[in-house]
């Protein structure tokens, strides 16, 4: 969908754009907005990252980093070269000509959405914006939210989307730890209020990020799209959850079935087993399709199977633990069980939703004797229990009953694991051990 600019108005803010004039503002800088903006700086344009969390502002005006893939260098040079200022003063919205909010959604208790921090973002742009300005969703909601949620915020100064302003909706799609794709190469979904919003919207992205802009008829659209990705990828990692179980009780190995089946070169797509999901995405998005399901009548049966069977999968990792130690005539009550790796994902300092924290929690009420290993995170908090990480030393495997991989980081000494552990159980198919006979794979 792609439209001719008429409006001077959208000419002027295209072409400052496109010249780089124009300041560009980002709220929420966390593990989407801040390798967003400074991916933006990369660019050529100066940056306002706007967040309201102290700490995080006073470490990257000091030149800190507090996410794993984000090396401190690049902060302090942009800073240095003052285009980037991190900064708490939302009245500084006013000086920008793009604004995009990168900020959580998390789910309630209830697992319904919290949208708090898209409406607390839009009141603070709708009292210090200037007109001729852009704004772009990008926190993962529920389709309507742009639409019956941000812009009737943004309307109470009385200025006119799609001639005063600009709004839009894009979906991030930010892989903490993938080093292959990135903001850079990874096509974005576009969807605006109006021809005239997606078009400068277009204009934006295709200037900042060097990959396709695929342009839909309307924010929902691009909000209902996100969701799909990552209910997607909850359904399938359900179903070869589901399938590991099967293949437990069956005596057969899932991850040579996986790798069999992998070699069919269509209508395949290989997706692999673990303790459960976690994360700031594949945990919550589902809920808000739920949701926004059962506003219309609707009730999502596959989403909720997969969502419980990927629930379950904590207490299966920990029963088939028990399992191996009582081979070994062991009890798991009071057993000395080391955790390797409490991340979300591999190679990312994120315990957001970690399936770990649930395994943790469960071996702790069977009283085992927990020590954590995970050289990208100093302290892990579950519920009300708090313990710092330990180094992975030939002392600690030698006392461990047994060693849990939980989530296998690349920065980890899996040789001095296999060498002197007495039991592992690897969870995530890091490694094929040859020497440790007590080795086994979810």
């Amino acid at each position: 969908m792609k439209t001719t600019i008429k409006s001077s108005k959208i000419v002027k803010l295209s072409e400052n754009i496109a010249t780089r004039k124009a300041k560009i503002g980002i709220i929420g800088l966390g593990y989407v907005g801040l390798p967003l903006a400074l991916e933006i700086v990369d660019k050529g344009f100066q940056v306002i990252g706007f967040d309201k969390n102290d700490d995080k502002i006073g470490l990257l005006r000091s030149g800190q980093s507090y996410i794993a893939d984000m090396p401190a260098i690049i902060i302090q040079q942009a800073i240095h070269k003052e285009k980037f200022e991190p900064t708490n003063n939302f009245t500084k919205l006013a000086e920008v000509n793009v604004i995009i909010i990168c900020v959580p959604t998390p789910t309630t208790e209830e697992g319904t959405p919290n949208i708090s921090y898209i409406v607390e973002a839009a009141h603070a742009i709708e009292q210090n914006m200037s007109k001729d300005t852009l704004v772009i969703l990008e926190s993962t909601t529920y389709p309507g939210t742009t639409e019956d949620i941000v812009r009737p915020i943004l309307e109470k100064q009385n200025v006119q989307i799609g001639q005063d302003i600009f709004l839009a909706y894009s979906p991030e799609r930010i892989d903490p730890g993938n080093r292959n794709f990135s903001v850079t190469n990874t096509p974005k979904v576009v969807g605006g209020i109006s021809q005239s919003c997606a078009e400068v919207a277009r204009v934006f992205y295709e200037t900042v990020i060097n990959t396709n802009v695929y342009t839909v008829k309307s924010p929902k659209v691009a909000e209902m799209e996100k969701l799909l990705e990552n209910t997607f990828r909850q359904i399938n990692i359900a179903l070869v959850n589901e399938m590991s179980q099967l293949c437990y009780k069956m005596d057969i190995d899932i991850w040579e079935v996986i790798d069999a089946a992998s070699t069919k070169p269509y209508g395949f797509m290989p997706f692999t087993p673990g303790p459960g999901v976690g994360g700031h995405c594949i945990p919550v998005d589902p809920k808000y399709l739920l949701w926004a399901g059962q506003q219309h009548g609707i009730t999502a049966t596959l989403i909720e199977a997969a969502d419980k069977i990927n629930e379950s999968m904590p207490n299966f990792v920990v029963e088939r633990l028990a399992h191996y130690l009582n081979m070994q005539e062991k009890n798991l009550h009071d057993a000395e069980v080391v955790v390797v790796g409490v991340g979300y994902k591999p190679n990312v300092n994120d315990f957001r939703e970690s399936p770990a924290l649930d395994v943790i929690n469960i071996l702790r009420e069977k009283h085992c004797n927990l020590k954590i290993v995970d050289p990208l995170i100093e302290t892990v908090v579950v519920d009300n229990w708090k313990t710092n990480t330990v180094p992975l030393t030939e002392e600690l495997m030698l006392r461990a009953d047994a060693v849990l991989i939980l989530t296998n980081h690349t920065n980890i000494n899996y040789a001095l694991i296999d060498e002197h552990a007495a039991l592992i159980f690897d969870t995530r198919n890091t490694y094929f051990s040859f020497e440790n006979v007590n080795y086994y794979k979810l």
